[in-house]
């Protein structure tokens, strides 16, 4: 496996979509690093990925420990988030892209204050209603709105993950109501406009793009399956 080259591919294959579709947003590349080694990180940042998503803090505790000597990587969590690992998730990452719940986002930034810091997050919105999977529900505008009005987290957007089974019609619609969500509390709320949406992956990055996607989330077509090299 050449990780220089299957960024290249992911680029080419971003691009491509961008092109097909008439993409005008931005979109961001976050290579999701879970399960491989540090050795990876610094591979990939050599050829250009400055973001990089994880799953779990407590892997992040030890692969983190020397990714000071990595300049100019963006680290993101966007994973499960459990209560007791706020501190140490607000310790180790610059986002959290997976706040799931008022609740939550009040505990994130009730810590956040305490520390005196504004941590940047992401909503993770559960649209295609599967029960395995955490998130605000779509309908939970209001509590979405509040979150939105925290003073010791700056929502920037929302996240979702497309259906487990990779159905093409039922992931667009997935992604499609996310983007029409993020419309709608723009509307309803006087403040500064969501403006993210970070939705795809490897195997469906691309309804991702033509569907409004300005970040996507590519672990295996980077750096193939985990665990292996």
């Amino acid at each position: 496996m050449n990780i220089k080259t299957n960024i290249d591919q992911v680029l080419s294959r971003i691009e491509a979509a961008s092109v097909r579709c008439g993409a005008k947003q931005p979109i961001r590349l976050i290579a999701v690093t879970k399960s491989h080694p540090l050795s990876h990180i610094v591979e990939a940042r050599r050829f250009g990925i400055t973001q990089i998503g994880e799953n779990k803090v407590q892997e992040a505790v030890k692969k983190f420990i020397n990714t000071k000597s990595v300049s100019g990587l963006t680290k993101r969590f966007i994973g499960h988030l459990q209560s007791n690992k706020i501190n140490k998730c607000l310790a180790l990452f610059d986002t959290i892209d997976s706040v799931g719940s008022l609740r939550l986002a009040n505990k994130i930034n009730n810590k956040a204050k305490n520390l005196g810091i504004t941590i940047p997050v992401l909503l993770g919105v559960n649209t295609t209603g599967e029960a395995q999977k955490s998130g605000f529900s779509p309908r939970e505008t209001e509590s979405m709105l509040a979150a939105t009005n925290l003073k010791n987290i700056s929502v920037g957007g929302l996240m979702t993950v497309g259906p487990l089974n990779q159905d093409t019609t039922e992931t667009r619609a997935a992604f499609k109501k996310l983007r029409n969500l993020k419309e709608e509390l723009n509307k309803q709320s006087p403040g500064r406009p969501l403006s993210e949406l970070s939705m795809g992956m490897t195997g469906d990055f691309e309804i991702g793009i033509e569907e409004g996607s300005t970040m996507i989330r590519i672990g295996t077509a980077i750096f193939g399956e985990r665990g292996t090299r």
